[in-house]
Formats: C-alpha cells, sequence, structure tokens
C-alpha cells in the first residue's frame, strides 16, 4: 500500500507545481546578498550580508555585499530581510475539513484522493516559507509516502517529520469510533486505541513498524471529537507510550487540553504537549522541570470561527460546544506559561486551520503576550530543537541546509508581515521568487 502512495505522490508533481530540476551546468556556488539578514533567530539580525551556498548549504556567512567569483550564481535580495526557513511543529497535511464536512471526507475519500490532498497542502505549506514541517497524525500513510517522496526528490514539498496515526485510548480523541453507531464502528480498523500497559506499548511499536519519526498520543479528550478536555488515560499507560516511544529513540507529541492530562504528560516525560489550552501552577512546573516544549496552536480558533461563518450549523451541537469554548480561552495558556519561561515552538495545527496560512500563527503568538522576536524564535530555533533537527535546520550555520525565505519589510518590527513570503528556498533550491 505505501508503494502504491508514493508512486502515485510521485506523479502529482507537476500539479503541485514542481521546481525545475537542476542542471548539469548550475553553478558549484550560489552568493545571496542579503539586505538584512536574522540568521540566528534570537540575535540581533546582520546589515547587508552576504550568504554562500554550496551543494544545498551553507558554506560561509559574510559581512557586506560579496561579489561572487566567476561561475558563480548571484541571487539579489539586497533590498529584503533574509531568515531561515520557518517550521511548523504541528501540521496535518491530509486533512483540509473540519466538523461535518470533516466525517464525509474521511469516510467518502479514497487512499488516493488523500495522498494528493497532502501533496498539494504540503506545497502550500512550501510556499508560505514553512521549509519543515512536523506532521501529527493521518489515518492512511499518504504522510508517511509523501515525506519519503519529497526526500527522494521526485516531490515538492517541506521537509517532513511525520507520526504516523496518532494514539489514544478507547473512547478517547483518536478513536476513530466514537460518536457513531455500533454496526459502522464494527467495520472501523483502530490499531491507534490502547488500553492498558501492554497495549500501548504494541501500539506505539506499530507506529515504529510503520517508520513514524515522532509518536503522538493524547491524554485527553479533544474539540473536533466532541471528547472534551477530560483526562482518558492512566498514567501507567501513559508512561507506557512515552517510555516505549524513548527506547526507540522517538520523541513524542502529546495532544491535551486540560491540565490534569498536560501535568500526566509532563511527568511521565513527554517532549512537546500540543494546544494545553488549560494549565496551573503544577504545570508550568512540570515544563520547566523537564524541559519539554509548549506547542500552543492558536491557529486553530481561525478555523473555527472561519467555518462557523460559512455555515452556522457546521459543527454538531457536542463539538460546537467544545468549538466554543476553545474559542474563549485560548491564549490564556499563552500567556501565562511564556513570561514564566516554558520553552515555546511555533506550530499550527493546520489542518484545522487553512494550509498555506500558517504563518497566522505569529500574529496570534504576539497577540497573547509573546514579541515578535520570540514567535520567530519558537518558528525556527526552538522548533528545530523540538524536532531533532537543530543540527540541519533552524539557523543559517556553515554546514546547516540552504533553506531561507525573504520578506519585504522587518517581521521584528511587524510579524505579520511573514504573511507574505515572497522568496523561499529549500536545500538550496529557489522554490519560489
Amino acid at each position: 500500500m505505501r508503494l502504491a502512495f508514493a508512486l502515485l505522490l510521485a506523479l502529482v508533481a507537476p500539479i503541485a507545481g514542481q521546481a525545475p530540476a537542476a542542471s548539469a551546468t548550475e553553478p558549484a556556488l550560489t552568493y545571496v546578498h542579503a539586505g538584512t539578514l536574522l540568521d540566528r533567530p534570537g540575535r540581533p539580525p546582520r546589515r547587508q550580508a552576504t550568504l554562500v551556498l554550496r551543494g544545498g548549504k551553507v558554506e560561509a556567512v559574510r559581512d557586506g555585499f560579496v561579489a561572487p567569483p566567476p561561475g558563480a550564481a548571484l541571487i539579489d535580495l539586497s533590498d529584503r530581510f533574509v531568515l531561515p526557513g520557518l517550521i511548523d511543529a504541528h501540521v496535518h497535511l491530509d486533512s483540509d475539513a473540519g466538523g461535518y464536512a470533516g466525517l464525509v471526507e474521511g469516510v467518502q475519500d479514497s487512499p488516493a484522493a488523500v495522498a494528493f490532498r497532502a501533496a498539494e497542502n504540503g506545497r502550500k505549506t512550501l510556499m508560505a516559507g514553512f521549509t519543515t514541517v512536523r506532521n501529527l497524525g493521518d489515518g492512511t500513510g499518504a504522510t508517511l509516502a509523501l515525506r519519503d517522496a519529497i526526500a527522494g526528490g521526485t516531490q515538492v514539498g517541506p521537509r517532513i517529520l511525520d507520526a504516523g496515526v496518532s494514539i489514544s485510548t478507547t473512547g478517547g480523541h483518536m478513536d476513530g469510533r466514537t460518536g457513531f453507531n455500533d454496526a459502522f464502528s464494527a467495520a472501523v480498523g483502530q490499531e491507534n486505541v490502547c488500553d492498558g500497559v501492554e497495549s500501548c506499548r504494541r501500539a506505539v511499536r506499530t507506529q515504529i513498524r510503520r517508520r513514524a519519526d515522532v509518536i503522538k498520543i493524547a491524554t485527553t479528550g479533544g474539540v473536533n471529537s466532541g471528547t472534551g478536555r477530560a483526562r482518558m488515560a492512566f498514567d501507567d499507560e501513559v508512561k507506557a507510550l512515552v517510555d516505549t516511544a524513548h527506547m526507540y529513540g522517538r520523541k513524542v507529541a502529546v495532544h491535551a487540553h486540560g491540565a490534569s492530562g498536560v501535568n500526566a504528560a509532563l511527568a511521565a516525560g513527554a517532549d512537546s504537549i500540543e494546544h494545553g489550552t488549560e494549565m496551573d501552577d503544577e504545570t508550568v512546573r512540570l515544563f520547566k522541570r523537564a524541559g519539554a516544549f509548549y506547542v500552543p496552536t492558536l491557529s486553530t480558533v481561525n478555523g473555527y470561527i472561519e467555518r462557523l461563518a460559512a455555515n452556522p450549523n457546521a459543527y454538531e451541537a457536542r463539538v460546537l460546544e467544545q468549538v466554543r469554548w476553545r474559542i474563549g480561552i485560548t491564549g490564556q495558556s499563552l500567556r501565562r506559561a511564556y513570561p514564566a519561561g516554558v520553552r515555546i515552538a511555533f506550530g499550527t495545527d493546520a489542518g484545522v486551520s487553512k494550509h498555506g496560512r500558517n504563518a497566522d500563527e505569529f500574529e496570534l503568538m504576539v497577540k497573547h503576550g509573546m514579541t515578535p522576536a520570540a514567535a520567530i524564535q519558537a518558528a525556527t530555533v526552538n522548533a528545530a530543537e523540538l524536532l531533532g533537527v537543530a543540527a540541519e535546520v533552524g539557523t543559517l550555520e556553515p554546514g546547516k541546509a540552504a533553506d531561507l525565505i525573504a520578506v519585504a519589510a522587518d517581521p521584528l518590527a511587524d510579524v505579520t508581515v511573514l504573511k507574505r513570503v515572497g522568496f523561499v528556498m529549500k536545500e538550496g533550491k529557489v522554490v519560489k521568487e
């Protein structure tokens, strides 16, 4: 099945806008003149700098506009603000719908349709300036295949770290049978549902077998499933999930809304908390003790608000109640966590919100207490560390991937300019200009 997906995705490239292949005469060196360069987010930017690129990587960063040697290419961004390619630590590339539309999509769409949609959403994400993403769960394996197709060069899209299928307990947020009648539920395969220690260990190992890069679990219910914010996993189950993933060298991202589920995950050694909609003093203490990252996913509210504006009946009653709660409370945890020194990583939950509009999250992060500089650091340095790829991306330093974007104004003064990325390079190849 995964081979079929990979072959299908290879055919998507012409539709999705594949960049021209490098020619045999492509210069060995590329020089990029940056009017302003934020090569290491969290530090002051450089004025008038040159990036020297070779083989898809940064070879050097020099002050001033250095003239390229004969045979080298020059990319003139001398009137632009240049920074590393952005990272979204929480997306669902296979999804585009929510509410009743999402239920219909999940039942009607073939695996082939899902694969095409994931490829197009990946293209939108890359064009928005996000050169790396962490895909936290899909139901078909389409994004695992897309990850491999992009890495193999047959498909254009962001670098993907993929979680396979997300894991929860029976009746939990990722139990796809929840809310359906018994006859329908019996037809739904749920290898990702676990109950008890041995079952939870097996669920993690199943995703490892599928070659997942990261493990996604849920310790509470969720908004779109209508299961709410209540805790839905015992301590021994959470520990079994986290310990098994760590044994295999995989990090663990935890979907959690209520403080009890957040705290249980942090106590068990989770690497990141996704959403974290409710927090208490113990939550902050556990975050700081563990050094875990908080991924607020504020952009979900944009998706909810826009769907309800288009159709007031977009969600069934039990889900709508949770949607309204999430809209009302979003941002409160970030206002608590950020000043307390909790490490923040950028993530949108795109799929609930719109793909290609990932940068909307920056505006919400600043609205709820972060500085533009801190929000950019969350989407570069911090996210790279969370994903375990800091040696490759997140800054523009010698030896790292030549992933960079350019905008027309200073995002440190107005973070919303990141909604209008005009230039994107991934691994030394221009994919948007």
